[in-house]
């Protein structure tokens, strides 16, 4: 009868660890030396933004589909997070701007965990600030917070064919105690064939808004709403689950007795994902 094989010595399983920690440091190394190919072979003039966030959704994905064990899924996300964002900045070196309205922890702890250290931060008072410093660096980031903070519309701004978009919702994987679960909204001037549209974001102003209409909408879509204009007028930022019109939108909100005054698209986005008590990932908003 065969003896049970012995138990791995505590040194044994120390070794053990410091031999992935260094294959781990190793294969970063050759991350960074294809990078840096990768620089060498992309020396053209690509304007906008090096966010990639149609791939980075991608990765996400299956990031999530195949972890298992006990480390936290939030170690697993945060550290693809900050190689994916320190190695873009490698790239093309970016900072990120963000809206302290709701509260500069929860903003600054967002910003860290999808970019790290390494990409400079930088505060502004209000999405209008944010806005403004994408117009001058084409390549930063802004993140602004998906609810509305000071009464204003901010994403009117974003109508503008020239101007910045909205390409990302934050965070991507939604769950209770997510360490940065505040709502943001990426945006930015990202390569065209970079964009990831599933969600789509739009800018709808109208008249004759009301608590039925709101009530109404929100069987459809994330919506964010603002006085604007007239008395009984405001500005929707309208989030689109994938696979709904903004014409389902519309028609909504005249058969609810509101006037649609225009229609802009502002961006687009991943689909959402919430990730339930058993691992799975359920698309959010369907």
């Amino acid at each position: 009868m065969a003896l049970p094989a012995p138990e791995p010595s505590l040194a044994a399983l120390r070794a053990e660890i410091d031999r992935i920690d260094e294959a781990m440091h190793r294969l970063l190394m050759e991350r960074a030396e294809i990078i840096g190919k990768l620089i060498a072979v992309k020396r053209t003039a690509e304007t906008g933004s090096a966010f990639r966030p149609a791939r980075e959704a991608e990765m996400m994905r299956r990031l999530v589909e195949r972890h298992r064990g006990i480390l936290p899924l939030d170690t697993a996300e945060n550290i693809l997070r900050v190689i994916i964002a320190t190695f873009t900045y490698i790239q093309a070196p970016y900072r990120v701007h963000a809206d302290l309205s709701a509260g500069e922890p929860a903003i600054r702890d967002s910003a860290r965990f999808n970019f790290g250290f390494t990409v400079p931060f930088e505060g502004h008072l209000g999405a209008a600030g944010v806005i403004a410093a994408l117009d001058g660096a084409p390549g930063d980031l802004g993140l602004v917070p998906a609810a509305a903070t000071s009464g204003r519309a901010w994403w009117t701004a974003l109508e503008p064919q020239d101007a910045p978009k909205i390409i990302a919702r934050l965070p991507f994987i939604e769950r209770a105690d997510h360490p940065a679960g505040l709502p943001v909204f990426a945006i930015a001037r990202p390569h065209p064939d970079a964009v990831v549209r599933e969600a789509m974001v739009w800018s709808v102003s109208v008249s004759g808004w009301s608590a039925h209409a709101a009530r109404a909408l929100a069987t459809l879509a994330e919506i964010v709403a603002v006085p604007h204009g007239a008395f009984d007028g405001a500005a929707l930022l309208v989030s689109l689950p994938a696979g709904r019109s903004i014409d389902a939108i519309t028609d909504l909100l005249v058969k609810s007795g509101a006037s649609v005054r225009s229609q802009t698209l502002v961006g687009s986005h991943a689909t959402r994902y919430t990730l339930s008590a058993d691992g799975k990932l359920i698309p959010t908003g369907r």
